[in-house]
């Protein structure tokens, strides 16, 4: 009876164990779908359309001699097929105005996100961007902002900020083309950690990966900040190049808009037009340093 019992004992526990065990994989399966739908990149703009669609482009401070309407250059235009590429690629350029105008010192182009990112959330976004030649000024990056108010603001729509510029700052400092991030203090040159000093300069005609992991938490949760990874260039492995950069405002609000700003600089110091490429525009909620395309 004894040997009964033990047997139909362990029966029981072994119906259990394996009951249990299914139902963690189901549970995990599920999970795992779950996390997977919420990691599945957004696209912004991937530019591989007819037309500019969903941008609308402002110059808020239009102050071009002889004056143009509607100076800043923002286009698609087309790599076509050749010994390293089989197949055509779309991307789109922006310019604060044609080569040899002065004086349009806010062109602003923006687009809304896919989804919003919500104050407490973290997104990961993926850019690629190439420069058409310096001396430029441009800064891209995200913005709690409505249109109207992107528009009043300028720079200051601006939360997560990427610049490139080689500009001369009104302190003297030049800038020597390098990415840069926002920080309190101003901008900051990514760097290049293992070689303990500033990364280099983005090299014209080069496209570059960017992942910048946005935390939207309030200050006191420790977030509006933002990480940056880099491939391209010195780095040919993504590589971390800035670690708690800063947004630019902190108001702690929604990220709603994907911001684009570029300046020709004021008729005596004018800071030149090259321009700036952009393609494939990625978001996707929390860490994912994978790649989009």
């Amino acid at each position: 009876m004894f040997t009964k019992r033990f047997h139909k004992k362990v029966s029981i526990l072994a119906t259990a164990f394996f009951t249990t065990v299914i139902t963690t994989i189901l549970l995990s399966s599920c999970s795992s779908s779950e996390v997977n739908n919420k990691q599945k990149w957004l696209v912004i703009d991937n530019f591989e359309q007819q037309s500019l669609q969903g941008w609308t482009k402002a110059d808020t401070a239009n102050n071009t001699k002889p004056f143009n309407e509607n100076p800043q250059v923002t286009e698609l235009r087309t790599t076509f097929k050749s010994a390293s590429s089989s197949v055509d690629n779309q991307y789109m350029i922006k310019k604060p105005a044609k080569d040899g105008l002065v004086g349009n010192r806010k062109a602003l182009t923006y687009k809304a996100l896919p989804v919003s990112v919500n104050v407490g959330e973290t997104y990961t976004f993926f850019s690629r961007i190439n420069v058409e030649y310096f001396p430029n000024n441009h800064a891209f990056g995200i913005s709690n902002q409505m249109p109207e108010d992107i528009e009043k603001l300028g720079y200051d729509a601006f939360e997560p900020t990427l610049r490139v510029t080689d500009k001369a700052e009104s302190n003297g400092l030049k800038n020597d083309g390098a990415l840069m991030v926002k920080t309190d203090d101003g901008y900051s040159n990514v760097q290049n950690f293992a070689e303990q000093k500033s990364a280099k300069p983005l090299v014209a005609g080069q496209w570059y990966d960017i992942w910048y992991v946005i935390n939207n938490n309030t200050v006191a949760n420790g977030g509006q900040s933002y990480d940056v990874y880099v491939k391209g260039g010195e780095f040919s492995e993504q590589t971390l190049v800035f670690k708690g950069a800063q947004f630019r405002k902190k108001r702690e609000l929604p990220l709603i808009y994907f911001l684009m700003n570029c300046n020709t600089g004021p008729h005596k110091k004018p800071y030149g037009n090259g321009g700036l490429q952009y393609d494939d525009l990625y978001m996707v909620k929390g860490v994912n340093l994978t790649s989009p395309i």
